[in-house]
């Protein structure tokens, strides 16, 4: 993962606050690229920073949230009329992402024959706890308390000795603390600043553990409201769209 880098595509939460994009992220590494996440506005994001939609390599999903795989549509969408798949795209995910994506799809346009997209497109369930090897990566996961009935899972992303983990929504585990540990990026959601869930991470709760993290770098992202209004009092470095990370 030599000279690797992230654009964030999308660094916001669920309702789009202070006008951010929903979640996704482009990376890039050893000649291929990763779209990890695909929020609603993805597809526009990745048109805004010239990447082009077929030279996406493989797309990672944390959960079954529309504002994080919704996106699939407009891209496959993009893949039956504007920029046909030259290779397989592999899809990975927690369990049930397919039957959602195509029932998502078939929601959104009916009409359309998808045989022939279909067949480029390969979808890989993603088991908390284990890890898998995609083309060149290796994806790790554990699975994190957001969603109760679906999987929602944290994501670990090592090639050529480079490391980017995403905590993807989740409340406080004591998961994340070796999960993230030693990483070259940690992306780490902060949804709330004054309001406690146990599916959503606030900024206390993350100053409270900050000297537990071992990441060389920390982001916060998937930025909620209340933490945009009171950003003057952030001491971590935040997400925005557009921005490059270059590790």
């Amino acid at each position: 993962m030599s000279g690797a880098s992230v654009t964030v595509l999308g660094a916001g939460d669920a309702f789009a606050s202070h006008g951010l994009f929903h979640a996704a992220y482009a990376i890039e590494a050893n000649g291929t690229r990763i779209l990890m996440e695909a929020g609603p506005t993805a597809l526009t994001s990745m048109k805004r920073c010239a990447i082009a939609p077929d030279d996406i390599d493989l797309v990672l999903i944390s959960h079954l949230h529309g504002d994080h795989f919704s996106g699939l549509s407009p891209l496959i969408l993009e893949y039956m009329f504007e920029s046909p798949l030259r290779k397989t795209l592999v899809i990975a995910g927690p369990r049930h992402l397919e039957q959602r994506t195509w029932a998502l799809f078939r929601a959104m346009y009916p009409e359309f024959d998808t045989s022939k997209v279909a067949r480029k497109l390969k979808f890989v369930v993603l088991e908390p706890g284990k890890s898998t090897r995609l083309g060149r990566f290796k994806v790790s996961t554990i699975r994190t308390p957001h969603t109760v009935k679906d999987i929602s899972l944290a994501l670990r992303i090592e090639a050529g000795g480079k490391t980017i983990v995403f905590s993807g929504d989740t409340g406080w585990t004591e998961n994340l603390v070796p999960f993230s540990a030693g990483a070259d990026l940690f992306l780490t959601e902060c949804t709330f600043f004054n309001t406690r869930t146990d599916f959503h991470l606030s900024y206390p709760q993350i100053t409270a553990n900050r000297d537990r993290f071992s990441a060389h770098r920390m982001i916060l992202t998937h930025i909620g409201r209340e933490v945009l209004e009171r950003s003057s009092e952030v001491e971590f470095e935040m997400a925005r769209d557009g921005m490059t990370i270059d590790l």
